[in-house]
């Protein structure tokens, strides 16, 4: 900071993040509603993002998306899940799933 202003200067994560698109955090466990309500079977979570693999097989994502790693072909963020749309379309079945940092692993 400049001497003597009592404002502190944003730090380049600071200016990062609010470069970002807003994700909600949630530190408590919550209710979800799932489009269609699937029944789950597993859940995963990287730093900052979700995935569920439904007892069809399907695969739900949601959170931080820049990286892709959300797996819906792009790297906007979300905070409803949505569908994988890619292994549907591929007639694939996704029998786990696990999340890292800032990727996302699934065994089909």
């Amino acid at each position: 900071s400049p001497a003597g202003s009592t404002k502190p200067m944003p730090g380049r994560a600071q200016l990062a993040a609010e470069d970002a698109a807003f994700i909600s955090i949630q530190a408590f466990p919550a209710l979800l509603d799932l489009p269609q309500d699937p029944e789950v079977s597993a859940v995963s979570c990287g730093s900052r993002h979700t995935a569920v693999v439904t007892r069809g097989g399907e695969l739900y994502t949601w959170g931080w998306g820049k990286y892709g790693q959300l797996g819906h072909g792009n790297n906007i963020s979300s905070d409803q899940a949505r569908r994988v749309e890619h292994l549907v379309a591929k007639g694939l079945r996704v029998e786990e799933v696990v999340c890292g940092p800032w990727t996302t692993y699934v065994r089909v």
